[in-house]
């Protein structure tokens, strides 16, 4: 990491200086259609970046997290297409103007730090879905998902490492190129094997070596 604990706090304190905002699960942040309006800090909780294909599926991008800002590349840029943000947790989020955003980074240059920090780990996770896209079965893709999932969202537990964020078959089926019907099939397979159990939209990965042999 760039960012010293010092940088990353001013940074947090900019955001604490705007309106702070609470989502109950499956709300809105920024509704279909609906260009960004503000700059958004996650205090606590989970948002699900998506958009919705030709075909009429949804298609997720990505999972911001705490401590996470979005949307990023409109932040800088102002130019963003057309993604939806949907709270999955109840979330606390901080927002300021696209404005004052870019006055502190201007007139704060160390701020640029844990932006590229958070720049750096979005560019990871998608170069991870990439590969991710390289292997031939939808097995290995279901796994190497699996996999990444756990080291981003993963808690440890008595049963194995739990992926402490609710993904459903089509969110996971649009992250690794298969329908949703073939993705259940072989989610079910790998509970079958012992090597994943699947509670309600929760899955702990029971047996991460024989998941990561699968692989190699």
């Amino acid at each position: 990491m760039l960012a010293s604990n010092s940088q990353s706090q001013s940074l947090i304190d900019t955001f604490h200086l705007g309106t702070r905002l609470t989502y109950k699960k499956g709300e809105f942040i920024i509704r279909p259609g609906e260009m960004p309006s503000a700059v958004f800090y996650i205090e606590k909780g989970l948002v699900k970046a998506f958009d919705i294909t030709k075909y009429g599926e949804e298609n997720l991008l990505i999972i911001r997290k705490d401590q996470e800002i979005f949307p990023l590349i409109w932040a800088i840029t102002g130019q963003e297409r057309s993604v939806i943000y949907e709270v999955l947790t109840p979330t606390e989020v901080w927002k300021i103007s696209r404005k004052q955003y870019l006055d502190y980074l201007n007139n704060h240059p160390n701020a640029l730090a844990p932006i590229l920090d958070m720049t750096i780990e979005m560019y990871r996770i998608h170069s991870e879905r990439i590969m991710t896209l390289e292997y031939r079965t939808v097995r290995e893709r279901l796994i190497s998902f699996l996999l990444g999932s756990a080291a981003r969202f993963g808690r440890e537990i008595d049963k194995g490492i739990l992926i402490d964020v609710p993904l459903r078959h089509q969110d996971i089926a649009s992250s690794i190129n298969a329908t949703r019907e073939t993705t259940g099939r072989e989610l079910n397979a790998l509970v079958k094997k012992g090597m994943v159990v699947v509670d309600k939209s929760l899955i702990i990965l029971t047996d991460k070596a024989k998941l990561k042999s699968y692989l190699s």
